[in-house]
């Protein structure tokens, strides 16, 4: 099985898979499928969008075996969140119960 390896720096990397986002995929993309997953492969531009971040990573690799791939979440910033986020708790709430 051969290993995968990155050939880019993480900032270089980020910096090309937000380029082509934002001028190539974002408008081909965003309409239809807010919340989804799209894979972008940020040496060709070639892209897949899925629900879930790995389907949409093993759909691009079938095509472009050495792919580096870049992953969004559409209409968010990233593809993940961390970390617990409570909606309508504010922190001074949570510090007056302590």
């Amino acid at each position: 099985m051969t290993v995968r390896q990155p050939k880019y720096s993480k900032e270089e990397f980020a910096r090309r898979g937000h380029e082509l986002y934002d001028s190539q995929v974002r408008c081909q993309v965003e309409a239809n499928n807010y919340g989804r997953v799209v894979a972008i492969d940020i040496e060709t531009g070639a892209y897949e969008v899925a629900d879930e971040s790995l389907t949409a990573a093993k759909a691009l690799l079938k095509r472009y075996p050495d792919a580096q791939i870049f992953g969004i979440r559409i209409g968010h910033r990233g593809v993940h969140r961390f970390g617990f986020h409570a909606p309508n708790v504010s922190s001074s709430s949570v510090q007056d119960k302590n």
